[in-house]
């Protein structure tokens, strides 16, 4: 069978955990199989932004039942795979775009065959609230410390100064949290933003933080995926109801129904040093603990 000429619909941006789906190529991958499906339920590593880890989850055939160890996106032009590392931005003209379900080497899995995919619901629902109040606290650390710019900036959704947008490095997604990495550089500086004293106020500046988003909490935001269609690259939005306005933000990962499901969403700071310019971390814990230090 060729090569698959067509994005695979997925579907956990509306929150489904299963799928039934038909294998369109099976290639091998290190030492495992890549297996490949018209549709699925098992959310991927993305290559250009990796924050949200993959699913884990099962792939069932006649009566046999397979652990996914993991799931990335893949590509191809119709010549060439490439799985996991690939050559081209996604949603590049000519090229499908492929979730590659990673299984074990001597699962036996073939071209043709019907499949039931299923997401584990506990490791969907940790990294799915892990990855709301990611973008919760965001916004909040937005507001809190937009103080600090002395020039306009680019805004957020909610018109705050984008210190989030603009400054982060890193963001890695945890069942139950998040760290992102903000680089505090010269061209951060240069844009108007001040760090002075910021080492001093880390405490202050986490409990701002925490006063926004137990606000957000109580009043249960409410949050949804909007897509433009059922396709693994077609534009998909994070669009929380919040208090102040609607907060719309492009994401591709999978999230909780509303900040209230989340129990409470707290966040702590340091400081760290990369290379001689400084990176301010932020660690988010959802549910009612405080965050770690």
């Amino acid at each position: 069978m060729a090569l698959p000429d067509e994005d695979t619909i997925v579907a956990f941006p509306v929150g489904d955990l299963t799928a039934t789906a038909t294998v369109l190529h099976v290639a091998p991958h290190a030492d495992r199989l890549a297996v490949f499906t018209d549709r699925t339920s098992i959310h991927p590593v993305d290559h250009a932004w990796p924050d949200q880890p993959a699913d884990s989850g099962v792939l069932r055939v006649d009566g046999r039942e397979y652990a996914i160890r993991d799931a990335v996106v893949a590509a191809t032009d119709g010549d060439a795979l490439h799985i996991g590392d690939l050559p081209v931005r996604t949603g590049t003209a000519g090229w499908a775009f492929l979730v590659a379900h990673l299984v074990d080497g001597d699962a036996g899995i073939g071209e043709g065959d019907e499949v039931e995919l299923e997401a584990d619901v506990a490791t969907r629902r940790a990294l799915s609230a892990g990855h709301t109040a990611c973008h919760a606290a965001a916004l909040a650390l937005n507001r809190a410390i937009a103080g600090r710019w002395t020039k306009a900036a680019r805004e957020d959704a909610l018109g705050s100064p984008d210190f989030d947008g603009i400054a982060i490095a890193t963001s890695r997604i945890e069942p139950g949290g998040s760290v992102d990495r903000y680089r505090l550089n010269k061209s951060l500086r240069r844009a108007g933003f001040d760090a002075n004293g910021l080492a001093g106020g880390l405490d202050e500046l986490a409990a701002s933080v925490d006063d926004v988003l137990a606000e957000w909490v109580a009043a249960d935001a409410r949050v949804r995926i909007e897509r433009v269609g059922e396709h693994l690259t077609d534009r998909r939005s994070w669009v929380c109801e919040l208090p102040g306005g609607s907060a719309r933000i492009p994401c591709g990962g999978t999230h909780a129904d509303s900040l209230g499901e989340l129990g409470g969403i707290r966040v702590s700071f340091a400081l760290d040093d990369d290379g001689g310019t400084p990176v301010l971390v932020m660690t988010t814990r959802a549910g009612a603990a405080p965050a770690a230090a």
